[in-house]
């Protein structure tokens, strides 16, 4: 902003003329006049680039009729360390100065009956001067009203500060969101002056939003990255962030030096800082997402900064805007930094050569917490929830701190340390639903040869490896490390590793349908796990006894099994047990059709994760409340239910979760008569389901397409069902989920050469004569009875009902028969 701009009115005020549209912040504009009607100092506080001056002007423009006097607008920005205010001011308000009579006098005279409101721009640069000035005008000008700017507080009597926030960033995925955001709309608005012709549509709309959101929401750093629309695509800009203060370079040449680039501006404060703010600034920058106040002493202080006197300097670097305290985590305060401000803090640090040090005292410290957690879990006599959830939200609040951690560890070769510290995140990291950070790292760490990790470290990073992978829908990876470990585990006598190991290795024979293997191994996994005394890992064997059961069609023996899995969670007062057992038991009531008693159970469960993250469990519960309203017609709550289930699968990386959650929007569309979408649906699950299973599909999957399927046939035509299901086939899991979640497939459909879609029928789809040989199935007919019947060999006969059991998924014929009568097929 230039004192030279054109001038609104010359006795009215000296408001510059915007130079292009203000964007956004008109809730902020709102209240901000709202306070100013009160207050008579208000200042606007914040980091460089975070858009103080732009909005301290619109909001004067909005008051602007509200004073007789006028509304002024001082600027601070070049201004010299040692110079006075009072010239500036007089001179802005055309005040000239008396002979033998300070100008400061003649000022606050001439403003002492005068209803005027007075903007300071730029505090910072006499943040004294600025201080003392503005506590005398407000003693001796009653009707002036002042709102300055600044990168920190006056810190005078009568000041109220306001922090001013980045702009809103997009509140989840899709065009409406990005539309609806603030920072969005900067970029294309100053996008669009850069470029004739840019839009904001599907195609681009979540790069822009994840562009704006690498950017923090700040609007200088935003204005520079739409300015290089003119030369680069935002795919292009965004992949570039990663050396952001070179990029972002090039900015207004009429702007002070300080605001044309990113750099700059950053610079300009660093470089205000006293040493010790220094100091801790860029020790600060070894946390990734946030940090308490704890974690900073321990972490930053020593070599010329004592921890005992980090609190102090903490506050200092909060009162500059450099760090923002803007949350409140299990009693403590979390503080951040933006990002560019950490990138830029990054440098200092890495120039300093305290790089090393600070991220091996961070992993040792993440460690700590961590192991915090797990002797909390584990230790006897076992800790009441109200003791477990404040760790578990600071957990969940450090998870970027601590994969930051398991990183480094991994790139300075010590494998054994970030081992343990996941090994340590294991129960937050399955019932957070956390795998796609955590497996790709354990298979990093697992390839370390097996005589340099400890036999401990080595059979515990295992087990969670095939829990993981089961969690993903990888059952063959579940059962190969699985299987490792329960030998190295039988080796060396580890009855823990070894009951996980066997669990999941369970869960894999009920998956791949084998139940006797299945029955006994579940039989050792509790074996096992009695040996040491683990009632939580109990908890989850029972469970799982109960879901095998309730698989075999045995409702009572699974009833049991969870009830007992309820009381041992309701004996470890733990919310991350008890959802398990309460999901089971929810499953069991939908099996025997008594939906009020499974939509409480889910209920129930959904009440007791409300504090926590758990993902696992919440995407079960809220799909199963979905299915609970589509049985019961309420279409709406349907949607909601298994769309937010949808929504966060795909934020956890949960590849199976996704697919399940498609084809069950695939029903819902089914029942709102949209048979297009609910075949296109059901391809797209198919197809994740084949990528993942390399072919093989899971229990009865067959039979519930079949069921999907059948109507949309007598509808449309089974040519058109073919070409429906083809499309849902060749998407991606990415276009699938936008299909799902906003009727928007991004990509084009695949052509043949002749210009026609190449079509398939779905795999599922039985044919005439299958239909006929399932019928007879039904009514008991053995293969050489139902050779008899048609008139084929009996190899024929059982050619036939081998290809129907495979079609729907099934393993016996005692499932085709109960499946062909519950659809009166009979």
């Amino acid at each position: 902003m230039t004192q030279d701009t054109a001038h609104i009115s010359l006795t009215g005020g000296n408001l510059p003329l915007e130079p292009n549209d203000f964007v956004g912040r008109q809730v902020d504009v709102d209240e901000l006049v709202e306070l100013l009607g009160v207050a008579r100092l208000v200042t606007l506080c914040g980091a460089g680039g975070i858009g103080k001056s732009r909005l301290a002007v619109n909001v004067a423009g909005r008051l602007a009729a509200g004073f007789s006097g006028g509304v002024w607008l001082v600027e601070l920005a070049e201004a010299a360390s040692d110079e006075l205010i009072a010239p500036r001011v007089a001179a802005v308000l055309g005040i000239k100065a008396e002979p033998s009579r300070p100008l400061s006098e003649t000022l606050f005279d001439a403003l002492a009956d005068r209803q005027l409101l007075l903007v300071i721009d730029n505090c910072e640069s006499l943040i004294d001067e600025c201080a003392r000035f503005c506590r005398t005008l407000l003693t001796i000008c009653p009707e002036v009203r002042v709102l300055t700017t600044s990168r920190e507080p006056l810190r005078v009597a009568g000041e109220t500060v306001w922090r001013v926030p980045p702009l809103s960033l997009p509140e989840a995925d899709g065009h409406e969101y990005a539309m609806a955001s603030e920072a969005v709309q900067l970029f294309v608005r100053r996008a669009r002056a850069a470029v004739r012709g840019f839009t904001l549509d599907v195609s681009n709309a979540d790069e822009i939003a994840s562009l704006c959101g690498a950017l923090d929401g700040m609007p200088l750093a935003i204005e520079l990255a739409a300015a290089l629309c003119r030369v680069l695509t935002v795919e292009q800009i965004h992949a570039r962030l990663r050396d952001r203060f070179r990029l972002l370079s090039e900015g207004d040449r009429t702007a002070p030096a300080r605001h044309q680039t990113l750099r700059a501006t950053v610079d300009w404060s660093y470089q205000q800082l006293k040493e010790p703010e220094r100091i801790l600034l860029r020790r600060l920058a070894v946390f990734t997402g946030g940090w308490t106040l704890e974690m900073a002493e321990q972490v930053c202080g020593g070599d010329g900064l004592w921890a005992e006197d980090v609190l102090s300097v903490l506050c200092g670097l909060v009162d500059k805007s450099l760090v923002l305290a803007d949350a409140e985590v299990a009693g403590e305060t979390r503080y951040r930094m933006l990002e560019t401000i950490r990138q830029y803090a990054a440098e200092q640090m890495e120039a300093a050569g305290e790089e090393h040090e600070l991220r091996r005292r961070h992993r040792d410290h993440m460690a700590v917490i961590a192991g915090r957690m797990h002797q909390l879990i584990v230790r006897s006599p076992r800790p009441t929830w109200s003791e477990i959830c404040p760790m578990l939200v600071l957990l969940d609040e450090l998870q970027s701190n601590l994969w930051a951690a398991v990183r480094w560890s991994a790139e300075v070769e010590e494998p054994e340390n970030a081992l343990r510290l996941l090994v340590l995140l294991r129960w937050p990291t399955i019932a957070g639903g956390r795998f796609t950070p955590a497996d790709e790292w354990l298979e990093r760490l697992l390839s370390a040869k097996s005589g340099v990790l400890p036999p401990r470290v080595r059979a515990d990073a295992l087990v969670l490896r095939g829990q993981v992978a089961f969690g993903q829908g990888d059952p063959a990876k579940a059962f190969d490390t699985c299987s490792e470990a329960a030998d190295l585990c039988r080796a060396t006598g580890l009855y823990g590793p070894l009951s996980g190991a066997l669990a999941i290795l369970a869960w894999v024979a009920i998956y791949r349908r084998r139940p006797d293997k299945a029955r006994r191994l579940l039989d050792e996994a509790l074996e096992a796990v009695r040996r040491v005394d683990d009632p939580w890992h109990e908890m989850v064997i029972r469970s799982m006894e109960g879901t095998f059961a309730l698989s075999e069609g045995r409702a009572k023996e699974s009833q049991r099994s969870f009830e007992a899995a309820l009381a041992i969670a309701h004996g470890l007062d733990n919310h991350w047990a008890t959802p398990v057992a309460l999901i089971g038991l929810a499953q069991v009531a939908w099996t025997r059709g008594d939906l009020l008693e499974a939509r409480s159970h889910y209920e129930q469960a959904l009440d007791q994760l409300k504090d926590i993250t758990a993902h696992w469990q919440t995407i079960t519960c809220l799909s199963g409340l979905g299915r609970i309203a589509l049985a019961q017609g309420d279409l709406t709550t349907a949607r909601a239910r298994l769309t937010e289930s949808l929504r966060l699968c795909r934020r956890t990386g949960q590849r199976l979760g996704v697919a399940r959650r498609i084809e069950t929007l695939a029903q819902l569309a089914l029942a709102e008569e949209d048979d297009h979408r609910a075949v296109r649906l059901a391809g797209a699950s198919a197809a994740i389901r084949h990528a993942m299973s390399g072919g093989a599909m899971p229990s009865g999957f067959g039979a519930r397409m079949e069921e999907l399927l059948q109507p949309a046939r007598a509808r449309l035509g089974d040519a058109l069902v073919a070409q429906l299901w083809t499309l849902g086939k060749e998407m991606s899991q990415e276009q699938a989920v936008r299909y799902a979640l906003e009727g928007e497939e991004r990509a084009e459909a695949p052509l043949s050469a002749s210009g026609r879609m190449p079509v398939a029928a779905p795999l599922t789809t039985l044919t005439g004569r299958e239909w006929e040989i399932a019928e007879l199935v039904a009514r008991g007919l053995s293969n050489k009875a139902i050779a008899d019947e048609l008139v084929i060999s009996p190899a024929t006969a059982a050619r036939h009902v081998a290809n129907i059991l495979a079609k729907l998924g099934f393993s016996s014929r005692t499932q085709v028969a109960t499946w062909v009568i519950e659809h009166n097929r009979v």
